[in-house]
């Protein structure tokens, strides 16, 4: 199991992580998730998204089904030192997917919050929706993961997803055609709520693609590299679940970006936050506590 080996390469290397968590893992078992998804309306128009239509594939509890019930694991990494458990919608709820209404959404910030872990928000599938983001600061959302500011990386409905914007994507990991995106704390959107934008996807490996994973690495320790040197930050993302397949490759991989992040903190000062410690830093900025010239830069990892 990857999320394990995970965390001990985090507590190794000192890393500060934000899990942003689908809120029906904490179900004990399918009778407690069925209990909640009544209270939800999520008329999706296309039906496969609800999770109330794919109930049949559930097991009964997390010893019979660990891929739909994550309890143990969720309490694994609240007991590991430095990792923030943040929230990413309870039923995994997509924003501007068609059908749906900010109604539907604030039933299920309700769930959420009833499990206590709201502070951080990812958008699934990166849907991020404006007119949404008040709703999230009246139910304690302080801050939430936005997209890069280039076209391919544009929110967009299962629709508006085009090949070529995939295609993009895809070539954009192993070759940077659309910057490092790296950002300046003073210049990062508050209102409503923190925007802490992603800097880089780290995609898990692909054996088909393995000739150029010398290249996928560099891009991303020159982004971090970049981001150091400037003093900006760099948000470091991707799928726990994406590393079960060729689990060793992966926390590989992660290893070696952990290790380019230990030498540039003790080169430049680098420091891991996540996404919490982010909104905390901006608090002490606009109370000009820290003054500009004191701005640390750092990576988050999700």
């Amino acid at each position: 199991m990857a999320i394990p080996q995970i965390l001990q390469l985090f507590v190794k290397y000192d890393i500060h992580a934000t899990w942003a968590i689908v809120g029906m893992l904490y179900c004990k078992d399918k009778q407690e998730l069925i209990s909640y998804l009544k209270e939800m309306d999520i008329p999706y128009e296309k039906t496969t998204f609800s999770p109330k239509n794919n109930l049949s594939n559930v097991g009964e509890n997390e010893t019979l089904d660990p891929y739909h019930f994550g309890l143990s694991l969720i309490k694994m990494i609240q007991e590991t030192s430095n990792q923030e458990v943040g929230t990413h919608t309870f039923t995994h709820y997509y924003c501007l997917e068609k059908g749906q209404k900010k109604e539907h959404f604030i039933k299920d910030l309700e769930a959420v919050t009833s499990l206590g872990n709201t502070a951080s928000l990812v958008f699934p599938r990166n849907q991020v929706n404006q007119h949404y983001l008040h709703v999230c600061k009246e139910y304690g959302v302080k801050a939430y993961r936005g997209n890069e500011k280039n076209w391919m990386y544009k929110a967009n409905t299962s629709n508006e997803n085009s090949w070529l914007k995939r295609l993009c994507r895809l070539i954009d990991a192993y070759v940077n055609i659309s910057g490092n995106h790296t950002y300046c704390l003073k210049n990062m959107e508050t209102d409503p709520i923190v925007n802490i934008p992603s800097s880089r996807f780290l995609r898990p490996y692909n054996s088909r693609l393995s000739i150029l994973e010398r290249f996928r690495l560099r891009r991303i320790k020159k982004g971090l590299t970049s981001a150091a040197k400037k003093n900006e930050l760099y948000h470091l993302w991707w799928h726990p679940h994406n590393f079960g397949k060729n689990t060793k490759e992966n926390l590989l991989f992660l290893e070696e970006i952990l290790k380019h992040v230990d030498y540039l903190k003790h080169k430049y000062n680098f420091q891991s936050m996540h996404m919490r410690d982010v909104t905390e830093v901006l608090k002490i900025i606009s109370s000009k506590i820290l003054k500009t010239s004191y701005y640390f830069p750092f990576i988050l990892a999700l």
